[in-house]
């Protein structure tokens, strides 16, 4: 993947350049709902700092950014009164994904039975 871009949607957003409805914030990562949600409930989590991928967040954030970022996706989870029901957290990698925006984000499905993740072999 290529560097990371300062002018993507994620970045804009985090300057403040970029209005969103955000559910909750931390040290080092936001949460906000999609603007074109796939699922009643679905929400965005974004490290603050400037990671285009999860292998380079995974890779080179320190440990406080991933325990923040993990920890800010739990809590959003808890706030959105999704964990007793089920959620699904999807983070999408390069361009055989569709990763859209090339900022590290997760994705908070929830709302109803979002079925298989894959779906199965045809026989």
């Amino acid at each position: 993947m290529a560097g990371y871009d300062q002018n993507n949607v994620f970045a804009k957003i985090l300057r403040g350049e970029i209005p969103c409805k955000k559910l909750l914030e931390s040290e080092h990562a936001l949460a906000f709902h999609d603007i074109a949600p796939q699922a009643p409930v679905h929400v965005l989590v974004i490290p603050k700092g400037s990671y285009v991928s999860s292998a380079d967040f995974f890779g080179t954030a320190s440990d406080a950014e991933i325990a923040g970022f993990c920890r800010t996706v739990a809590q959003a989870a808890e706030q959105l009164g999704v964990v007793e029901q089920g959620y699904r957290i999807l983070a999408n990698h390069g361009a055989d994904a569709h990763q859209e925006v090339p900022h590290f984000h997760v994705h908070i499905f929830a709302g109803r039975d979002l079925g298989r993740m894959i779906k199965p072999p045809e026989k």
